[in-house]
C-alpha cells in the first residue's frame, strides 16, 4: 500500500478553498484515496499548523472555526504521535538543511514511514534527497 505524507498546506486548501490555488489537485489527491490503496499520513504537529493557518489567514468566525475541524477530524489521514526517534531524527534533518522543525517533522516522518511527500511548500521540503517529495502542484 503506498504511503503518502502531506503537509500542512495541503490539508488547509481541503478545509478553507477561499485564496488557495492547485485546487483540483489536492482534490485528486483526496480522491486518489478513497479509490485507491493510498495511506495519507501527517505528524500530530500538522493540527496545530493548520489552525494557526485558518486563524491567521482565514478570517473565520469560531462557528466556522468548529465546522472547519469537525471536517478535518474526518478526512481519511492518520496523524502519527511524535516519538523520541522522530523527534531526533526530525532535530537532525531541521539542523541539516536550515529550516524550522515544523517543516522537518514531514520530511522525518516520511522518511520513517518510506513514504512520498506531497507538499505545495517544495521551497523548504524539497532540500532532502533521501525521500521522494512530490509538488502538489505536479500531483
Amino acid at each position: 500500500m503506498q504511503k503518502i505524507v502531506v503537509d500542512s498546506s495541503v490539508i488547509v486548501k481541503w478545509l478553507n478553498q477561499q485564496d488557495e490555488e492547485l485546487l483540483e489537485q489536492a482534490d485528486r489527491l483526496l480522491k486518489d484515496v478513497q479509490n485507491t490503496h493510498v495511506i495519507l499520513l501527517a505528524p500530530e504537529l500538522a493540527k496545530f499548523e493548520i489552525g494557526n493557518a485558518l486563524l491567521q489567514h482565514k478570517s473565520l468566525s469560531v462557528d466556522g472555526a468548529k465546522v472547519t475541524f469537525a471536517q478535518l477530524f474526518l478526512f481519511p489521514v492518520q496523524f502519527i504521535s511524535l516519538s523520541k526517534d522522530l523527534a531526533t531524527s526530525t532535530y537532525q534533518i531541521a539542523k541539516m538543511l536550515k529550516i524550522t522543525y515544523y517543516d522537518a517533522s514531514f520530511i522525518a516522518l516520511a522518511k520513517q514511514e518510506d513514504a512520498i511527500l506531497v507538499t505545495d511548500n517544495v521551497k523548504h521540503q524539497g532540500k532532502f534527497s533521501e525521500i521522494e517529495v512530490t509538488p502538489l502542484k505536479d500531483y
